[in-house]
């Protein structure tokens, strides 16, 4: 019995080290505001594959850009699309000059990277921002990715919140998004970069040249963010993040489960491929997790299993509370409660589906 009270109180100490570390990052993260930046020429990369229905509304934010329109030019890269998105894109940008749009040919890599390498080769700016087909930026994104760049970071990536709605698959992956942001922004922040999302992510063309691209991250059809962090990791890239008003890149979520677990497991599988490190790290963090939500099943053994369980939530409504007001979620507590225990627990379903689905970009 000692034994186990032992080691219960040693993850609740990891436990707790690792959220002050999330209250560290956190406060640096607020404070990290910028009141001017250069004015840097960007090349915006949007790799589409049947994304009719997202195309206007993500048009109409590219239009509202608070950035001179001769500082950024766009590149659209069709990836042979089997609806009508070539046809739609070429309509709407026929009055816009920043604007071009290509069919991908002869790409060097499958999947999405192939994709975007054909963009970033026709790119002509010194800086390359990379987003999605379904996604809109706020206005002042380019404006916060300057500032960053202007400091002297050669790869920076910004935060990519979900549009919250009602349903259960919505709230479930919105809160994950959101514990992801937490973990990937505060490794950044305190100086470990592993992670980001291809929704908001840049570097400079030099970095990517110096990197070879996209020809070491090849392992799985993800990738074309975290794979490529870990190979600016080994050439000691300056990494940075933000999280500004106006500057988030906001998605819609998948509206089944089904279309989830799809998603999951492209993105899961990337982390097969992480640094072993942080694998570790991650791995310990998340079974931290885990064993201290099932300590109420211990009650019966000593009544200290309860206070670690109450540790466990209190700490998390903390950390979940403050981070949430950053990138425009609005959990309460009940919803922080249950949805920390389903993202516990799907944690361990995301990474046995991934482990035996097929892997695709786009159907």
């Amino acid at each position: 019995m000692n034994i186990i009270i032992t080691i219960g109180t040693i993850f609740c100490l990891v436990f707790v080290y690792f959220n002050s570390k999330f209250f560290q990052a956190i406060n640096i993260i607020s404070n990290d505001k910028s009141d001017s930046c250069d004015l840097l020429r960007f090349s915006v990369i949007i790799a589409v594959k049947n994304e009719v229905e997202n195309i206007t509304p993500l048009i109409i934010s590219l239009k509202k850009l608070f950035y001179p329109t001769d500082f950024f030019e766009v590149i659209i890269i069709d990836d042979n699309s089997t609806d009508n998105s070539y046809q739609l894109i070429n309509d709407a940008i026929k009055e816009i000059e920043n604007i071009n749009l290509y069919k991908v040919e002869n790409k060097k890599f499958l999947g999405k990277k192939g994709a975007l390498a054909f963009g970033i080769e026709k790119a002509i700016n010194p800086y390359i921002i990379i987003t999605d087909g379904d996604c809109l930026p706020q206005k002042n994104w380019l404006i916060s990715f300057a500032a960053k760049f202007s400091q002297g970071y050669d790869l920076v990536f910004g935060a990519s919140p979900f549009i919250k709605k009602e349903s259960l698959i919505n709230k479930i992956s919105c809160f994950e998004n959101l514990r992801t942001t937490i973990l990937t922004f505060t490794a950044a922040t305190l100086g470990h970069p592993y992670s980001a999302t291809a929704r908001s992510f840049g570097f400079t063309k030099s970095i990517y040249e110096q990197i070879g691209g996209y020809k070491n991250t090849t392992e799985t059809l993800s990738g074309d963010d975290d794979l490529f962090i870990r190979e600016a990791v080994k050439q000691k890239t300056k990494i940075g993040c933000i999280i500004e008003t106006g500057s988030l890149v906001f998605t819609n979520t998948v509206i089944s489960f089904k279309e989830y677990l799809k998603q999951k497991a492209r993105h899961t599988s990337t982390s097969f491929y992480y640094l072993p490190k942080y694998k570790l790290i991650l791995s310990f963090w998340h079974l931290t997790n885990l064993l201290l939500l099932l300590t109420p099943l211990l009650i019966l053994i000593d009544n200290i299993f309860i206070i670690f369980f109450l540790i466990k939530v209190l700490t998390d409504i903390i950390i979940i509370k403050r981070m949430q007001k950053l990138i425009n979620y609005n959990f309460n507590y009940f919803e922080i409660f249950y949805l920390q225990i389903i993202y516990e627990f799907l944690l361990i379903v995301n990474f046995l589906n991934s482990k035996f689905s097929q892997i695709k970009w786009k159907e």
